[in-house]
């Protein structure tokens, strides 16, 4: 393998690690008070809202249903609106970022959901309020649960990020499709994919780690 393809590769998979951290971090930012709301705005909890509850519930299960090579494309105006642009790397996190979102808010509910309620109820009757109970009760205790979450999120999103080389998105996807693909490049394709297997082996590992540390059980 000449030392270009060699720098190529290695731009690649800065791409696909820049594309998918920015990505995730603020699907993070977004995605976990979403799913926060989801389980406290829901029947019997403590800021029960159901008006609320069904809108985010809507939202949530409206984004998710749009499968993401759909999503790309169909936002490409919205994208072009935010980055200025709808090829590229930094044009790829909008909607990498959207599909993100909801995923998130459902896997911090799903986590949340296993916390007992009757540590809600014992933090009620010592006077806590909402925000307290979230903060000291409810992530605390699901907090290794959200980490094992969102490691699933995160590989989900290494997977759509080479997706977002069908449209020019830049990363390992791209060099994958461009190379390996269309120029007939069988050694180019099987290093693509050997990396995404590595990459996801190591979002595992390190989730895997720290959700054991943290895990209070």
């Amino acid at each position: 393998m000449s030392s270009d393809m060699i720098l190529l590769l290695g731009k690649s998979l800065w791409q696909t690690i820049y594309m998918v951290c920015v990505s995730m971090a603020i699907a993070c930012i977004i995605g976990i008070p979403l799913g926060i709301l989801l389980v406290t705005t829901a029947k019997d909890q403590i800021l029960e809202c159901k008006i609320v509850n069904r809108i985010i519930a809507v939202i949530v299960n409206a984004v998710r249903s749009v499968p993401f090579i759909i999503l790309m494309v169909a936002i490409i105006p919205f994208t072009r609106m935010i980055v200025g642009t709808s090829i590229g790397t930094t044009a790829a996190m909008v909607p990498l970022t959207l599909a993100a979102i909801p995923f998130i808010g459902r896997q911090v509910e799903n986590s949340l959901k296993e916390v007992p309620y009757g540590l809600v109820e014992a933090a009620l009757s010592l006077g806590a309020t909402p925000l307290q109970i979230i903060r000291r009760v409810l992530l605390p205790e699901a907090l290794s649960s959200i980490i094992s979450q969102l490691t699933t999120v995160g590989i989900a999103l290494i997977g759509a990020s080479a997706m977002a080389g069908t449209i020019g998105g830049g990363g390992i996807g791209d060099l994958a499709i461009r190379y390996g693909y269309q120029r007939f490049r069988p050694d180019i394709m099987i290093i693509t994919v050997v990396i995404l297997i590595v990459l996801v082996q190591l979002v595992q590992l390190v989730g895997n780690y720290v959700a054991d540390k943290v895990n209070k059980k």
